[in-house]
């Protein structure tokens, strides 16, 4: 198995910003057009299963025009306030805000890749364990997340319904899906 070339024509080349916005900038190296996070910002995942329950929200995305299933997740160092925040403290505060549930602990499973021919973005994953309820979540001002509350054994039948009313579903939640 390879472990990659960095040796191919594009790497070498110089990284041009072709357009920065305050969450995102367009990049183009060589042949390759992507997109990244502008300021450093990163982004926390949260996988919370409790109780045979996992924590999903549901929100309108722009980008996409519809509403989308997702995994609860945030920016993480988005202020210039908060630019050294420490990953699992945003992903305990992001969790409490979008679905009212408070995390003992955070445990860190890893950075990722969501779309890594597009996308330079990764995202630290956290696995939330102890978890309570505190609030309703929702989100922040003007975020206006759904929160669902699912069995597990139940995930399937609830994503194809969602699919069946024109939601979309997070790639993330992959993650939930066990082979048959």
């Amino acid at each position: 198995m390879s472990s990659g070339n960095s040796d191919t024509p594009d790497s070498g080349a110089p990284v041009e910003t072709m357009w920065e916005g305050r969450f995102i900038t367009a990049k183009r190296q060589g042949r390759w057009e992507y997109v990244s996070r502008s300021r450093g910002i990163r982004a926390a995942v949260i996988l919370a299963i409790d109780e045979g329950h996992v924590l999903l929200v549901e929100q309108y995305r722009v980008p996409l025009g519809k509403n989308c299933i997702e995994l609860p997740a945030g920016l993480v160092g988005d202020h210039d306030d908060n630019s050294d925040e420490d990953s699992s403290l945003a992903a305990i505060r992001e969790l409490e805000e979008e679905t009212g549930y408070r995390a003992g602990t955070m445990e860190n499973c890893g950075e990722f890749y969501s779309s890594p021919g597009m996308v330079s973005e990764s995202f630290s994953l956290f696995r939330a364990h102890g978890l309570s309820k505190v609030g309703e979540g929702g989100g922040v001002e003007g975020e206006n997340i759904i929160v669902h509350r699912i069995a597990v054994e139940e995930l399937d039948d609830f994503i194809d319904q969602k699919r069946a009313e024109g939601t979309a579903i997070d790639v993330k939640l992959l993650l939930l899906f066990q082979p048959k």
